[in-house]
């Protein structure tokens, strides 16, 4: 039996929303972004409460399926800690299922307030290999632990069950980029938008990818006017183009007057890196398509407070 943590704990994270690939980096750029979950737990006699206000009020689970729940669990049983019950208060402001990192929001959540609770037994590393877990792949959790800009990769170690390993390091942010997500009003599944993806690419193609992830963090942490070339993709948005029309249709307008546009993760939501505003006269157009505009500064990592 591990240590019980005491009734009436409490902590509280939030949480920053990400966005993935970045173009060109599939499963493996990422960078934080202003918008944010805030989640509280708190170690109760008994049972399991889930409250939740926002973004996915009406369709997410209250009981220990939530991801959060599940989050928070996997952190205790690592860092050898148990709970007699919990009551969860979710405060989501980020998209659900919009290419904006809500899935690893949650997984993070739920790591930070496990080890919290857990008087910070597990590490940064811990961390991001508890969140990544959960979507077996460490660019959106990398970026929503650490903050800033992230290259992630994953090694998969040998064993009778072939462990993946997750890992994320920090890449510094030119204090003049913002992000402009535009969020289309339809959500887009992961794994329908996978689906399309080749089994197999050109070395041409390959050649380019490699070239503009290899850029992209120069154009990050000090050249702003490369993020353009920086975005290009070949390796995942022409194929996704099909399933997410609308979303295309705006990547490649962005595209087409300079900006540094890109479907966001598995999309269908639209992102601009710039070190300039956005023409106002394009988000108004993207308004009235029906997309919903965020203006949001690149992120830090989570805020977390405990009480005892």
């Amino acid at each position: 039996m591990g240590k019980i943590v005491e009734i009436g704990t409490t902590a509280t994270v939030k949480v920053p929303g990400s966005t993935a690939n970045l173009g060109a980096g599939f499963d493996t750029l990422g960078l934080a972004v202003g918008i944010y979950d805030t989640v509280t737990a708190t170690v109760t006699d008994s049972g399991l409460t889930v409250e939740i206000y926002g973004e996915g009020a009406d369709d997410l689970p209250r009981d220990a399926s939530h991801l959060v729940v599940k989050a928070i669990y996997a952190a205790l049983a690592a860092a050898g800690a148990q709970v007699p019950g919990l009551a969860i208060e979710c405060h989501n402001n980020i998209p659900q299922s919009r290419g904006l990192g809500s899935s690893a929001a949650a997984a993070v959540s739920g790591v930070f307030l496990g080890n919290a609770l857990a008087d910070f037994a597990l590490d940064t590393s811990a961390l991001i290999q508890l969140a990544s877990a959960f979507e077996g792949h460490p660019d959106n959790a990398g970026a929503a632990v650490l903050g800033g800009g992230v290259v992630s990769w994953t090694d998969l170690v040998a064993t009778d069950t072939e462990t993946a390993v997750y890992h994320a390091v920090a890449l510094p942010v030119h204090p003049d980029i913002k992000a402009t997500a535009l969020v289309p009003n339809f959500h887009a599944s992961t794994q329908e938008v996978r689906r399309v993806l080749p089994t197999q690419i050109s070395h041409l193609d390959a050649r380019f990818n490699i070239a503009r992830a290899a850029l992209m963090p120069i154009a990050l942490q000090s050249r702003p006017e490369l993020l353009w070339e920086a975005t290009g993709d070949k390796l995942h948005q022409p194929y996704r183009a099909e399933v997410l029309p609308i979303s295309a249709h705006w990547v490649d307008k962005l595209r087409a007057q300079g900006y540094a546009a890109f479907l966001s993760g598995a999309g269908p939501t639209v992102m601009i890196l710039s070190d300039a505003a956005v023409d106002p006269q394009i988000l108004e157009e993207a308004q009235a398509a029906g997309l919903t505009v965020h203006e949001l500064a690149v992120a830090g990592p989570p805020e977390l407070t405990r009480q005892v």
